[in-house]
């Protein structure tokens, strides 16, 4: 079982690195990519969890990027977590977040719900703030029902307490996946919409892969995707894209897999 895009607290997850470790064993995942975004801080404890439970962990980063003036992620995997310039990036990309949430929480209050950082900082520890933390304060606070409902009314783009985020171009995170020694694919392409024609651009800046197992990709969409992958020469990856079911209760780990052979392709043109 290889599940190539995960995250934990070092992020938005909602399991510490350990644990998510233990939780993807359970669920039969032999090889797991620890994807966080923006950051690789949680590598380290995963590594040492997948040593006791002999797992295989590849080391990963989920980078939010912009095409043609729309959010895509790019999954970096088999990083070098200390490589100089990713390790910039994620520095200043900590700092952004934090500032971006400070925002957001200034503006929930003056819509009348008076959240504040401690909150957030207290749900979220020392880490890379994401929007589905102050989703969660929001629900913990009552003010929502769902981390879903956060988002549709008050921090989905173009949502009242919503912030633009930096926006990096998408070629940009390819070359600093590249950079580091990674393998840079396309996650979740059906979500962020994303047609043939932007993945023949964005290989063209590097891209090797793409992701075709999601767990919001329906069968139709695989199998279109699958003939993209094929015609491109792109490699075909699978995510389960877990993040624990307070923050995706759709996601679950061990349901999502790829081929050896694919992972071994991968893994050859990372770099």
């Amino acid at each position: 079982m290889i599940d190539l895009h995960s995250h934990t607290t070092a992020s938005d997850g909602e399991h510490p690195p350990p644990e998510l470790m233990r939780l993807a064993h359970a669920a039969k995942v032999t090889t797991l990519a620890v994807t966080d975004h923006d950051t690789v801080a949680g590598l380290a404890a995963c590594r040492a969890a997948a040593g006791e439970l002999g797992m295989t962990l590849v080391n990963g980063i989920e980078i939010t990027a912009f095409l043609n003036r729309r959010e895509v992620h790019v999954l970096g995997h088999f990083v070098d977590p200390g490589e100089a310039r990713l390790a910039s990036f994620a520095a200043k990309l900590k700092l952004e977040r934090e500032t971006r949430m400070v925002k957001m929480v200034e503006k929930m209050k003056s819509l009348g719900f008076p959240v504040t950082m401690e909150q957030v900082r207290a749900l979220a520890g020392d880490t890379h703030f994401a929007r589905p933390h102050l989703a969660r304060v929001l629900v913990e606070l009552g003010y929502c029902t769902s981390t879903k409902e956060a988002f549709d009314r008050f921090l989905a783009d173009g949502r009242p307490a919503a912030v633009p985020r930096y926006e990096l171009a998408a070629a940009d995170a390819v070359a600093i996946i590249r950079g580091a020694g990674g393998a840079a694919t396309l996650a979740h392409p059906g979500v962020s919409k994303i047609q043939a024609h932007d993945l023949g651009a964005l290989k063209a800046a590097g891209l090797v892969g793409v992701e075709v197992e999601h767990s919001d990709h329906p069968p139709s969409l695989r199998e279109k995707l699958r003939k993209i992958a094929a015609d491109l020469d792109l490699v075909p990856t699978s995510g389960s894209d877990f993040h624990g079911v307070k923050v995706a209760p759709n996601r679950h780990l061990g349901t999502e897999s790829m081929r050896v052979e694919d992972l071994e392709r991968l893994q050859a043109r990372a770099g």
